[in-house]
């Protein structure tokens, strides 16, 4: 389990099962359009660059109060505990300077949390060398963040971290990105990848009892980075450094199915 029954308790007057989250009625709506012309930030345009007698741009616009993938990632400012001391976070700080992994977790002192957070830590560094922050928030106070990095990880604490943990106690933050569950209190595990420019270019979004791979994170980060660098190439199903892209264009990309 993600979480212990008696914190799910805690959190809801009428507790209800800890792994059926209420979903809405009805998905977010998703309009696309195509488009010869460049947009102003901050929609994300991927231009796909083809001989001049066949040149075109696709431009994914997400239209949803939800913050999906092709929409300005939710600024907010709140209370961290890095390096065992309490500091201020504001997501805005890093546009224009650095990648973001922004990751969501339900509760501290729980079973499957640590073992994301800590995984992320150990692998930091990875991460700086792709020039991209992380950032781990729940809905605990810092109070609870500094007990939990306090304590030994061989008793289930995080130790260390190499990386702020947010505190989320209004849920704003959550609830900004459409991971809050309204009647617990928490969110569900989701994760973004948000560009330099403040895009947000993937989310996953797991059920509580599910962990998330370090691996896919960092897979699908060197992707995006890749095909930003080089927009006239895509990346293909597993695609990892050095292993051959694709032309997205009809002859050229035979060039690519030939080799595999």
């Amino acid at each position: 389990m993600a979480c212990s029954a008696t914190s799910a308790s805690l959190l809801s007057p009428n507790p209800r099962p800890f792994f059926s989250p209420k979903l809405p009625s009805s998905p977010p709506t998703l309009s696309f359009t195509t488009s010869t012309n460049a947009l102003p930030k901050p929609l994300t345009s991927v231009s796909i660059n083809r001989p001049s007698h066949s040149r075109r741009s696709f431009v994914v616009r997400a239209s949803s109060e939800l913050p999906l993938v092709g929409n300005t990632a939710p600024d907010f400012e709140a209370e961290a505990v890095f390096d065992q001391e309490f500091i201020k976070v504001k997501l805005s700080e890093y546009i224009g300077k650095k990648y973001v992994i922004l990751f969501f977790y339900p509760l501290d002192f729980t079973f499957v949390c640590p073992t994301e957070i800590t995984a992320f830590s150990d692998r930091h560094a990875e991460f700086e060398e792709l020039n991209t922050e992380i950032l781990g928030v729940s809905v605990d106070s810092v109070f609870s963040h500094l007990a939990w990095v306090q304590t030994d990880r061989k008793s289930g604490g995080l130790g260390d971290l190499k990386y702020p943990l947010i505190s989320d106690v209004t849920k704003s933050i959550s609830k900004s990105y459409g991971v809050l569950i309204p009647d617990q209190g928490i969110a569900l595990r989701g994760l973004f990848i948000i560009d330099k420019e403040g895009v947000i270019q993937h989310s996953t979004i797991n059920n509580l009892g599910i962990g998330r791979s370090v691996d896919e994170t960092k897979r699908t980060l060197q992707a995006l980075q890749y095909v930003q660098e080089n927009p006239d190439e895509v990346c293909p199903a597993g695609w990892k450094p050095g292993e051959k892209s694709m032309k997205p264009d009809p002859k050229l990309s035979k060039e690519y199915f030939a080799a595999v």
